[in-house]
């Protein structure tokens, strides 16, 4: 089975946001930008059209309230990913049309393929755990977050 430690890898304290106020799928990618551009050095842009690239293929919506958006860019040495809490479920076009508050919005590398779809298994498999999911809605800090995927 796929090593889940590669969260603590993947995703840092610091790419955690708590219960943003964000009312689009459009303003989550643009969070996002602004998010990993200070960090990866690359332009909030080219990481907005990665996402929104993706996107446009089929919703990246899970159900039961998640979404993992992903998109693939030149440049980067290292997939990364961020944790989202949204402060209010916004539409992502969910197969079960549920809004969503939780994303992990992951960045991989323009040539990555295995590694990539091992991690979105991964994801997809522990944010479809009932508990996990409450445990994210209610957990009161970044670090709280952090540690949950830690721990996985």
């Amino acid at each position: 089975k796929f090593s889940m430690h590669v969260f603590q890898n993947i995703l840092k304290p610091e790419y955690i946001r708590l219960d943003v106020p964000l009312m689009s799928k459009k303003r989550v990618f643009e969070q996002a930008g602004f998010l990993f551009e200070p960090v990866l050095g690359i332009a909030r842009r080219a990481i907005f059209d990665a996402f929104l690239a993706r996107e446009r293929l089929g919703s990246t919506g899970l159900g039961s309230g998640i979404a993992i958006p992903h998109g693939r860019l030149v440049g980067l040495r290292e997939t990364v990913g961020a944790f989202v809490r949204l402060q209010k479920p916004i539409l992502f076009e969910s197969p079960d049309g549920m809004p969503v508050d939780l994303l992990f919005l992951l960045l991989v590398c323009a040539d990555s393929s295995a590694e990539h779809l091992q991690v979105l298994a991964a994801l997809a498999d522990v944010l479809s755990q009932e508990n996990f999911r409450q445990q994210l809605r209610s957990a009161p800090t970044p670090e709280h977050v952090w540690q949950l995927f830690a721990k996985v």
